[in-house]
């Protein structure tokens, strides 16, 4: 049986299925930074109470929690292609209407946190079936390399390309980001309903089988795979940690460091550039290393990165140690999210991807709490070093967890969760 240790696997073909939907995630991501950058200046305008703007951005990861399990069993029961560019243009008639009402002068904070909770409330479905769709599109041995070119792309759209757009749409009126956000979500739903995917091999329900069943099955199979079970909890532990880093960033450039808003924007583009340059050496690291061992030296060279922003106060070590950790953190998600893949079983994959990212999520809440409680009390470094504490619990959870070679398939589903034929 080929294991992940295996080569890096060749690159997907861009013709055909994945380019298209390389293209409608591309879009999706250029739109949503529209939309996100967008939506708390506009906020600004309505009202200047600090705990109703920041209610804007809660109710963005609010449905994870929510709704996550479930947007995970309903991906597996459905055509996951349909539903995708469904709720693409589901979405893309909300947004639109929002930026109707937003030119006519009906917005409100109210009106933003239901667009914010209705919008993620959709991507709780269209994540878990995109994940789910991935590798009937692409052959086996190069879904690594598709990862990292769609969440490198993602980067590029959102990261690069989305925000500084937002200045000169905002010359034209406060609605024009949204329009524009609608109009990716109905060429990217476009695409999507030109995708013609191998069909998962589904076998019928069992009687009386219900969403709750399923969910629980989804929960079972991700707590008995020992190599899941272990990405999981580590995943938990880094997002805590990235949650206390992104809660007080600002803080630790422009107070710790004095580097004002300038020093901010340099830190998060060299994180993004990171990011990018962690997508492109992915493949070659994988094929050096292996896939498991580039998530743990992924987390180890992260921890590094982290305690040189808390103890060196340094605009230009920050810098460096941003770009670090953005390319090892692309690292880190594009292997994750591939071990998930190949070790699902075919017909389970929206419920043990949604059990994962739900319970990966929640760390970020804990973490941004615990970031400003350790900021105020210790200092404003602090937070960056209570990352490396918690990544340095995530790395050493995943230890045990891959103590020996890890099989693409669970050794308890071997005989039964073939990926499907292409």
């Amino acid at each position: 049986m080929a294991t992940v240790e295996a080569a890096g696997g060749r690159a997907p073909a861009w013709r055909g299925g994945f380019g298209r939907l390389w293209g409608a995630a591309v879009l999706s991501s250029f739109g949503d930074a529209l939309r996100t950058a967008a939506l708390p200046l506009l906020a600004t305008t309505l009202t200047d109470e600090p705990l109703a703007i920041a209610a804007v951005t809660a109710c963005g990861y609010l449905p994870w929690l929510v709704f996550g399990l479930l947007g995970g069993a309903v991906a597996d029961r459905v055509d996951q292609r349909r539903a995708m560019w469904t709720v693409d243009a589901l979405r893309g008639l909300l947004v639109a209407c929002f930026a109707v009402a937003v030119g006519l002068g009906h917005a409100s904070i109210g009106l933003l946190i239901a667009l914010a909770f209705a919008l993620t409330t959709f991507q709780t479905l269209f994540d878990n079936a995109s994940t789910a769709l991935l590798p009937s599109l692409v052959d086996d041995d190069a879904l690594g390399s598709a990862n990292a070119r769609l969440m490198t792309g993602q980067k590029i759209a959102g990261g690069l390309l989305g925000a500084p757009v937002v200045p000169l749409l905002l010359a034209g009126g406060a609605a024009l980001p949204f329009a524009a956000d609608a109009a990716t979500f109905l060429l990217a739903a476009a695409l999507v309903a030109s995708l013609r995917p191998a069909s998962p091999a589904r076998g019928p329900r069992p009687a009386g089988s219900t969403l709750r069943r399923e969910i629980t099955e989804g929960l079972r199979t991700l707590a008995r795979d020992r190599a899941l079970r272990g990405l999981c909890a580590a995943t938990a532990l880094c997002n805590i940690g990235v949650g206390a880093l992104i809660a007080t960033m600002v803080l630790l450039v422009t107070g710790w460091l004095d580097a004002g808003h300038t020093g901010f924007v340099v830190a998060t583009t060299a994180y993004t550039v990171g990011s990018l340059a962690g997508g492109a050496v992915n493949r070659l690291l994988v094929s050096r290393v292996g896939r498991v061992r580039a998530v743990l030296l992924g987390g180890s060279v992260q921890i590094g990165a982290l305690v040189v922003m808390g103890t060196v106060r340094s605009l230009l070590a920050l810098v460096a140690a941003m770009a670090l950790f953005g390319l090892m953190g692309m690292v880190w998600n594009v292997n994750t999210t591939t071990l998930m893949q190949q070790r699902s079983p075919a017909d389970m994959l929206g419920r043990v991807s949604s059990a994962f990212r739900t319970l990966g999520v929640a760390g970020a809440p804990i973490g941004a709490l615990l970031g400003g409680a350790v900021a105020t009390a210790w200092g404003l470094n602090t937070p960056a070093l209570l990352a490396a504490a918690f990544f340095t619990l995530s790395v050493a959870s995943l230890i045990p967890a891959f103590k020996r070679d890890v099989p693409v398939v669970a050794p308890q589903d071997s005989a039964t969760t073939a990926h499907v034929p292409r």
